[in-house]
């Protein structure tokens, strides 16, 4: 396990925030503190962007195939100590040691290789003039840039960002979640024996408020990639538009997951399992408004509360569990919150919605039963405001334009799922669901080359494969007359 004191690394070196002042880091299976991580502020920011800056010149112009090298090497870095980020990242979230084991630390390393490899292939356009000049475009690193990731897959989303920005030639000023800091405070580790260059990863930990106010006001940070909540998302844009810095905002989603009589029954109820209840349902993709055409309707309900009461809630290090601990108490808080407001709006819990109470070591943990609910309707707050936590409501639908309807209803439009076996209903609803992602007949399953990203209030912009190289350099045209 790593340190108990978390540092800053800036330089490439590990460092206190200025303020020497730390920040409890609880442990959400035990509800205790059990590591600190430095409370830093604009100070330490603005070191990190002078280590960036020094360390620009040479990262830019030291050509593709070594950054190739290095990210590489710091995905086989990352693979190689599998188990210890495993273990940092469960007890840092909650989540189950496996899920971390098979799903957030292996993103991770494919995130390194991906973009290490996808900038040996980053290729710009020409356009011929006829008889008067040749146009072709450069696509140039923008230098400091700032990345921003959340709580919920800590290194997964933490090196989705940081990949491509070093990959372009940039150097990188980041800040991951203070709920969840450990295997970034690992990634630090991992450039330093990788040989990345002093400076060109500067990871500061701390406040949103103060640490991350701080990279997103800086003056000389040129480029914003943020994922988190709607509402921090309108901040940021508030502050960093005026500035004329280039923004990508992966924020909230209240994802619709249609499912119709024609489907593949068992297939889809497996899936669905996952896509409501993974990583306790703190997954910006998760399906939290399931709508059913209503012949398959009640025997879809039995089936899902059937398999919802057998998942297991435990500790996060036993095989057997299958939803570890929410990762906050204020989030366990506020799902319970929500929960109770479901009732108040004429909701029926049809299983779950309880605190889970485990012994010893456990008995101060935010363990959550998962919740079902029915009987809502579509515009109250439950099916309109995101909840990030192991809840899902159900409806009937009767007829294509009210599932279309329905799954549109809100002011979210990151991800949407259709289960269907006819393939030009597929299609219809592929093209009208407002969705920056629509998966059919599946749920999570993620080709890098692809962009990521949604409409409404989920977000501006995309990430993944060339449309990340693409935010993290500025294009300039050059024109030579014959």
């Amino acid at each position: 396990m790593a340190d108990k004191y978390i540092k800053n690394f800036v330089g490439g070196v590990f460092i206190q925030a200025d303020s020497a002042e730390y920040i409890d880091n609880y442990n959400p299976a035990t509800g205790k503190v059990y590591s600190f991580i430095p409370d830093s502020d604009e100070t330490d920011v603005e070191r990190a962007v002078q280590a960036a800056e020094r360390a620009f010149p040479e990262w830019s112009s030291c050509g593709v195939q070594k950054r190739y090298k290095i990210l590489t090497r710091i995905a086989d870095i990352i693979e190689q100590n599998l188990d210890e980020y495993a273990k940092a990242e469960s007890m840092d979230s909650g989540k189950p040691l496996s899920v971390a084991q098979k799903i957030d630390i292996p993103r991770a390393v494919s995130n390194f290789q991906f973009f290490a490899t996808a900038i040996l292939h980053f290729s710009s356009e020409s356009h011929h003039m006829e008889g008067q000049a040749i146009n072709y475009t450069l696509r140039q690193p923008i230098g400091v840039v700032g990345c921003i990731s959340p709580w919920n897959l800590p290194l997964y989303l933490f090196s989705w960002k940081i990949a491509p920005a070093l990959a372009s030639g940039n150097c990188v000023v980041a800040k991951p979640s203070e709920i969840t800091p450990m295997t970034a405070y690992l990634l630090g580790k991992a450039c330093q024996e990788a040989g990345l260059p002093d400076g060109v990863l500067n990871i500061i930990h701390g406040y949103g408020k103060r640490a991350g106010q701080a990279i997103v006001e800086h003056p000389r940070i040129k480029a914003i990639s943020f994922t988190g909540g709607t509402n921090t998302g309108k901040h940021l844009a508030r502050t960093a538009a005026p500035m004329f810095k280039k923004l990508s905002l992966e924020l909230g989603g209240k994802n619709p997951n249609i499912i119709f009589a024609d489907c593949d029954f068992d297939e889809m109820m497996s899936t669905t399992m996952r896509s409501s209840f993974a990583n306790n349902g703190q997954i910006c993709l998760c399906g939290s408004r399931v709508y059913v055409e209503r012949p398959l309707y009640e025997k879809f309900k039995n089936e899902l509360v059937k398999r919802t009461r057998l998942l297991k809630v435990g500790d996060p290090f036993a095989e057997i569990t299958d939803l570890g601990a929410v990762v906050s108490k204020p989030h366990f808080e506020k799902i319970q919150e929500r929960i109770e407001l479901a009732r108040e709006e004429g909701g029926k819990v049809l299983c779950g919605g309880e605190v889970v109470e485990l012994k010893g070591n456990l008995s101060g943990g935010y363990y959550l039963k998962p919740t079902v609910i029915e009987g809502l309707p579509p515009q109250c707050r439950t099916n309109q405001e995101e909840i990030f936590g192991p809840v899902v409501t159900i409806t009937p639908f009767d007829t294509e334009e009210e599932a279309i309807r329905l799954a549109n209803s809100t002011n979210y439009g990151l991800s949407a799922t259709v289960w269907t076996k006819d393939i030009r209903r597929a299609n219809r609803l592929g093209e009208r669901l407002q969705a920056g992602i629509v998966w059919v007949n599946c749920w999570l399953l993620r080709d890098l080359r692809t962009p990521f990203g949604g409409v409404k209030n989920s977000g501006v912009g995309r990430e993944g494969g060339l449309e990340a190289l693409r935010f993290f350099t500025e294009p300039k045209n050059i024109c030579i007359k014959y």
